[in-house]
């Protein structure tokens, strides 16, 4: 069964890192567009960045220009975030999902199909 699954998250301090990864289960991530969205309480899911089938880049959130980047493994089937420089704002569940085979970063979050179970990113002192 074809699933995604994210892991990495965690406690972290103003200013420290984190690297987020979503491994593919049971399909070839390096053939589909990969999108990481996150979601803070009492707030509607957003966009982060994406990393399509051409390695393309495209950074849906502002706030993480300069701080976020997105890369593939296509050896370990899996896609990492790595998050520097991280504020109390970045605090949130940070989900992976893939929209149809084919499809690329510019799509609506809505076209993302499949998602996979999220992980927890608190930044705090």
């Amino acid at each position: 069964q074809a699933q995604l699954v994210e892991s990495g998250g965690g406690l972290v301090q103003p200013g420290g890192s984190l690297r987020l990864s979503c491994a593919a289960y049971g399909f070839t991530l390096d053939d589909y567009t990969i999108g990481w969205f996150r979601q803070a309480p009492g707030k509607e899911r957003e966009g982060v960045l994406c990393i399509s089938s051409n390695y393309g880049r495209l950074y849906y959130l502002d706030s993480a220009k300069g701080r976020f980047t997105i890369s593939r493994d296509r050896n370990k089937n899996t896609v990492y975030l790595q998050m520097n420089s991280l504020k109390p704002e970045d605090t949130a569940v940070y989900f992976c999902a893939t929209p149809r085979k084919g499809s690329g970063c510019y799509v609506t979050m809505a076209d993302f199909a499949s998602w996979g179970q999220g992980t927890q990113v608190t930044v705090s002192s």
